[in-house]
């Protein structure tokens, strides 16, 4: 469960990019955070696992009060979310199965358990058979899906997609929303920002517009012009 209680997040320069917001997401939905760009989509979205910091308000996230975690626990956190970027974020060096397999490596687990959640993770975003090959060698689309499963490989609690589809063309994106939506009947909560409106009009789910910093309207099986 995730609760926003007039959160505002104003940066050093005085622009205001989320303004006095309250939410409630309760585990296991799936919600789109759609807007202009600029809106504070992004900003709203990293203050969840504190990759930004709220200025005002509170931050509920599961067990963790966001606003006051100590920095220690701040990796607990992020284990709880994870977070899928338009860009990948992919290390170039290393191979599809290492680049999913590190995100486990960091937590100190066993290598036969990294071996069989990676392998797991693999064959659910459908990459089993890329496992040895290096980021350079993927389409766009199956660059994302190793950020998916990396994102995922933690088996975290709420999975918040930041323009998942922004970079891909619209066989690619469609392919990608299903797998999200997979994910999502798994048990996890997807958030997801977007500007892909077609596709948000198919895959009918909870729409949150915000603009300017402050939500709009907030629907349930809503579409993207409202």
């Amino acid at each position: 469960m995730i609760i926003l209680d007039r959160v505002t997040k104003k940066y050093p320069n005085g622009i205001v990019a989320v303004n006095n917001t309250s939410l409630r997401i309760e585990q296991g939905e799936f919600v789109y955070i759609i807007g202009p760009s600029g809106s504070g989509k992004s900003t709203l979205m990293k203050l969840l696992n504190r990759e930004e910091k709220l200025s005002m308000g509170h931050i509920q996230v599961g067990k963790y009060r966001v606003e006051k975690i100590k920095d220690k626990d701040v990796p607990y956190l992020r284990r709880y979310v994870g977070v899928v970027f338009q860009d990948f974020k992919l290390l170039p060096n290393l191979t599809v199965y290492e680049n999913v397999a590190f995100a486990l490596e960091v937590t100190g687990q066993a290598n036969k358990d990294i071996q069989t959640r990676v392998n797991q993770v693999l064959s659910m975003v459908d990459l089993a058979s890329k496992a040895k090959q290096y980021p350079k060698s993927l389409s766009g689309g199956e660059q994302q899906r190793v950020a998916i499963a990396r994102a995922i490989v933690n088996r975290p609690a709420i999975l918040i997609a930041d323009e998942p589809t922004g970079n891909l063309d619209p066989v690619t994106a469609r392919g990608i929303f299903q797998l999200l939506e997979k994910i999502n009947q798994s048990g996890t909560t997807v958030i997801m920002g977007t500007h892909n409106n077609q596709l948000v009009d198919e895959f009918k789910h909870r729409v949150i517009r915000i603009e300017n910093g402050v939500v709009l309207s907030d629907e349930y099986k809503g579409d993207y012009r409202g």
